[in-house]
């Protein structure tokens, strides 16, 4: 929140973003991002362990796709979707 706040009162909402702007956006959603993923991650993990015992059999796989998703749409987010932003977004110059 301080950071929001801050990031207001610098004059950067309404000026030009940079490529600066975009990573010091990326770092700041780093620690979020990786948080939901491991507690989401954590919490399926004994369904998608035991998806051959009885009873599970609607659970258990249905839990390792949605780990499945998560790792892949957790990867984009950190790693390849930034790439193509700072490849292909209109950013004004910094300095």
């Amino acid at each position: 929140m301080e950071s929001c706040a801050a990031w207001k009162t610098s004059g950067l909402a309404s000026s030009n973003w940079n490529s600066e702007t975009a990573t010091l956006g990326a770092s700041e959603r780093l620690a979020p991002i990786l948080m939901t993923a491991l507690v989401t991650g954590l919490g399926l993990l004994p369904l998608a362990l035991q998806s051959g015992e009885p009873g599970n059999e609607i659970e258990g796989p249905m839990a390792v796709v949605i780990l499945g998703g998560l790792f892949t749409s957790t990867l984009l987010n950190l790693l390849v979707l930034p790439a193509p932003a700072l490849r292909f977004g209109r950013f004004a110059r910094a300095g």
